[in-house]
């Protein structure tokens, strides 16, 4: 059985919430009245669930400064914050939809919201730098058991003519909360302290646990699911070792530790791609690296995730160190770009199967445009939240033009019997591109001299180029969702 899919979803101001592209298989009629007459009560559980996962993966954004001002963390833990959880939601989201195969989804579910929780309130007692990454990795963890079990349970609940418009209610309640979710955020750090937007889910998460176990239905899985063990270690450490040595060498010099740890990642990712082909059960179907539209469209997937990561994470640093606003104010002065990005989802979702990889380009045209003009704003000009409004949305635009549309078209090359593994390893990879693209243009952020204004204008810069190398890849592309290159 493949991993559930995540439906195409607007991201937000933060990072951005992957688009994988397979719906689980929707039974043609409810094998259970009871259970089909509490289907859109199950959707609002499964969504209540979505949320809570992704106002944890965008608040740290805007809270990342106050963390590490008060855990005297320094910029380290300012890269850490959102790596770690995206590392270890990404390492871990393949996985987490197999064990949901082999034991139970409604089992998992609970196991990972309960853990979800429990990590919440670890990170809002935290006491040092290392104690809230670490309980930032549980909570990524822990998300990766919750995401694939809900997305699978609404493909059992929901009869085949009923599941898109299950569906198509992500779209517009994730966006409003990715809006309001930051926005929350920089209140609730401004009046109670960064520790409460934490402590919040224990009633939140609290009361999703109580509505899960009342609702979801039960299942028994499947123990005849295998889980390749050995290739998730592999794949752990390789981004682990990776990750950490970009961000201890750039923090603290590029000693034997850093570069030890650069050198085991990547022995470890190498190792892991053999697995990978000789494994029963390999988490990435050896076939798809061998579809030359499939391999452009996951580096291009990579890099794009990577670069809106990073691009995130300097603009709310900038926000609030450069031009001196509260979390608040900061969280505010971003609603421009998460607007643009809900606006332009909406459009590009009714223009996917006509324009294909053409609305890709777009996309990725208006992402650049958006982002050479706040280079220039932030370089030449006196920014404002006003003037950096436009720039903003335009950015805003692009980047919602390409959420989804780039997984959509990229498994337009897969054949039926690759589809899960590659609608699985897509989501995994945008993921883990998020905590890349965090660590690595923090980095130059905080490693550029001349202040601010100069560290954010390299920095945008560097997600320019990335954007413009993103365009070269265009033509390896399927030409729509729906049909392999010609």
């Amino acid at each position: 059985m493949s991993t559930p899919a995540t439906p195409a979803t607007p991201a937000t101001s933060a990072t951005p919430v992957p688009a994988a592209t397979e719906l689980p298989a929707a039974p043609a009629d409810p094998a259970d009245p009871a259970v089909y007459r509490r289907r859109w009560a199950v959707l609002a559980v499964v969504l209540f669930a979505s949320v809570l996962d992704l106002l944890d993966a965008t608040i740290t954004n805007i809270a990342a400064p106050a963390i590490a001002s008060d855990l005297n963390g320094g910029n380290g833990l300012v890269q850490w914050l959102g790596a770690s959880y995206a590392l270890a939601m990404g390492v871990l989201l393949v996985v987490g939809g197999r064990l949901g195969d082999k034991y139970g989804r409604r089992r998992l579910f609970l196991i990972g919201l309960t853990g979800f929780t429990l990590a919440s309130a670890a990170c809002g007692l935290a006491f040092g730098p290392a104690s809230v990454i670490a309980f930032r990795l549980l909570q990524g963890a822990f998300g990766a058991l919750v995401i694939p079990q809900g997305f699978g349970i609404l493909g059992a609940v929901f009869p085949r003519r009923e599941i898109g418009k299950a569906f198509g209610v992500f779209a517009p309640c994730l966006g409003l909360s990715a809006i309001g979710g930051p926005v929350l955020a920089g209140f609730l750090i401004e009046d109670f302290g960064w520790r409460s937007m934490f402590l919040i889910n224990i009633g939140l998460g609290g009361l999703a646990v109580v509505l899960a176990v009342r609702l979801l239905p039960r299942d028994g899985g499947d123990r005849t699911v295998t889980v390749d063990g050995i290739g998730s270690v592999l794949l752990a450490t390789a981004m682990l070792g990776l990750l950490y040595g970009l961000i201890d060498g750039s923090g603290h010099g590029w000693g034997p530790v850093p570069l030890l740890c650069l050198a085991a990642g990547a022995v470890s990712f190498a190792l892991f791609c053999r697995r990978q082909s000789t494994a029963a059960s390999p988490l990435i179907k050896p076939s798809l690296l061998r579809e030359r539209s499939f391999t452009a469209g996951l580096v291009l997937g990579l890099v794009f995730y990577a670069a809106v990561a990073g691009l995130l994470l300097v603009l709310s640093l900038y926000l609030q160190d450069g031009l001196h606003r509260s979390p608040a104010q900061a969280s505010l002065a971003l609603t421009p770009i998460a607007a643009g990005i809900i606006a332009a989802s909406i459009a590009a979702h009714r223009l996917m199967a006509r324009l294909g990889r053409t609305l890709i380009l777009t996309g990725l045209l208006l992402t650049l445009a958006g982002t050479l003009a706040l280079f220039a704003l932030v370089r030449f000009g006196s920014p404002t939240a006003w003037t950096l409004a436009a720039p903003l949305l335009l950015t805003g635009l692009g980047l919602g033009t390409c959420f989804g549309t780039v997984y959509e078209v990229t498994l337009g090359g897969v054949g039926p019997q690759e589809s899960g593994s590659a609608s699985g390893s897509l989501s995994a990879v945008a993921q883990l591109a998020n905590s890349i693209g965090a660590a690595t243009v923090t980095t130059l952020y905080f490693h550029t001299r001349g202040g601010s204004e100069t560290a954010t204008a390299h920095s945008l810069f560097a997600v320019a180029a990335a954007v413009l190398a993103c365009c070269a890849l265009i033509r390896l592309l399927p030409r729509t969702a729906h049909s392999r290159p010609h």
